[in-house]
Formats: C-alpha cells, sequence, structure tokens
C-alpha cells in the first residue's frame, strides 16, 4: 500500500452536529430525525430522505442556503472529529503512506476540514470535485489524489453503497469501518465482508495494514 483515502462523514468525522443542527432548524426534536435517519439507511434509501419525511417538499438546498444566511450553516471543530483520527493518520504519514481525506461534503465542509489542520496531504469534497460517490468519476478523482496504482490505494469508509462497493469496482482495496449507524448495520453483511478486504473497529487498524 502507498495511499490510504478516508471518506468523511462517519469515518472520520461524527454527524451528532450535522444532524442535530438540522433537527433544530426545522423545528423537530432531534430523536425524531436521528431516527428517520436511522429508519431510511435500514430501506437503503439516502439519508436525505429522512428531511423530506419531517418537511415533506423541502427544498434541501434552499434551506441550506437559508441556514448559512442565518448564521446556522455548517460547523465543525476538534470535538467533532472521532478520538482516533489524528493519532491513526499520523501513524500513516510515519510509516511514509499518503493521507487523503475525500468524501461527499460540501464546498463549506472542506474548508472547515482543512481549518483543523489533519495530518493529511490532500482533502477534498465531492463540492468541490464536482462529483459524488458512488459515481466512477469520484473515484477517478480519489485515483487522480492518491498518486497511487489502484492495487496500491485502500478507500476506509463506513457505507456500502458509497464507499466499500464503488471502491473496489474501481480497483482499490477497501476497508468498511464499524462506526456510525451504516458501518454498524452492515458490519456483518454478507456481501460486505465477500467485497472489502478489511472490515474493522477503528482507525488505528490500518496503521497496522499498512505495516504489512
Amino acid at each position: 500500500m502507498k495511499t490510504f483515502v478516508f471518506d468523511i462523514g462517519e469515518t472520520l468525522v461524527r454527524d451528532d452536529r450535522y444532524w442535530g443542527a438540522w433537527a433544530d432548524w426545522l423545528g423537530t426534536p432531534r430523536h425524531t430525525l436521528s431516527a428517520l435517519v436511522g429508519a431510511v439507511t435500514a430501506q437503503g434509501l439516502d439519508n436525505s430522505e429522512a428531511l423530506k419525511l419531517v418537511k415533506p417538499g423541502i427544498d434541501i438546498p434552499a434551506e441550506y442556503a437559508a441556514r448559512e444566511a442565518a448564521g446556522r450553516g455548517e460547523y465543525l471543530d476538534e470535538s467533532d472529529l472521532y478520538e482516533d483520527v489524528r493519532s491513526a493518520l499520523a501513524g500513516l504519514r510515519r510509516l511514509e503512506m499518503r493521507v487523503v481525506i475525500a468524501g461527499n461534503q460540501t464546498v463549506r465542509a472542506g474548508e472547515l476540514l482543512r481549518a483543523l489542520d489533519l495530518p493529511a496531504h490532500l482533502v477534498a469534497t465531492s463540492g468541490e470535485w464536482g462529483c459524488a460517490k458512488p459515481s466512477p468519476e469520484f473515484f477517478a478523482k480519489v485515483l487522480d489524489a492518491s498518486g497511487a496504482p489502484a492495487r496500491d490505494t485502500v478507500y476506509v469508509g463506513d457505507h456500502p453503497t458509497n464507499d466499500t462497493f464503488p471502491a473496489a469496482r474501481a480497483g482499490l482495496r477497501t476497508v468498511h469501518i464499524r462506526r456510525g449507524p451504516w458501518g454498524h448495520l452492515w458490519g456483518d453483511d454478507d456481501r460486505v465482508r465477500a467485497t472489502a478486504d478489511w472490515v474493522i473497529h477503528s482507525l488505528t487498524e490500518p496503521t497496522a495494514i499498512a505495516g504489512k
């Protein structure tokens, strides 16, 4: 292996603040929206469907812009990171691995992540690239950012449909992390187990993988 590429939401960053802020903006209890996210996840739907259940007919980009204008937009700080993130990325850097962060996030999220000064060579989002997972175009961008052949590039993520399966189709090696609702829900799925090169519980494990 030469490069490790990490998904963002529920791989590096907790989604608690993200969904909590949406619940507050829409005037619904946080538990209600959290439960709906779980329900649409179990049905294999995009998690944005949960917002549509709370507010039928919602124009999500327009609501996003309204939140930003009201000073209630996206925000990330150190408390949003999982506890093992910095040490795991730094450990891979010490092993002379290239470390890339790339996931389905907005342009603003990319700015916020870079402001955290994580030990990564590159931080990029789908909003910045103009393409999103699970599209082949996104994983072509991942390989460009990797600077290494697909067989020497490892993609780490929690969501089979967005991470494990499309990354494997692109020829990358894959890690499924049992973290967050998607990671736990599909961690023992037979297809995930058959597709992923590794299933892990912590970001400390890729350091051992890289050292092999």
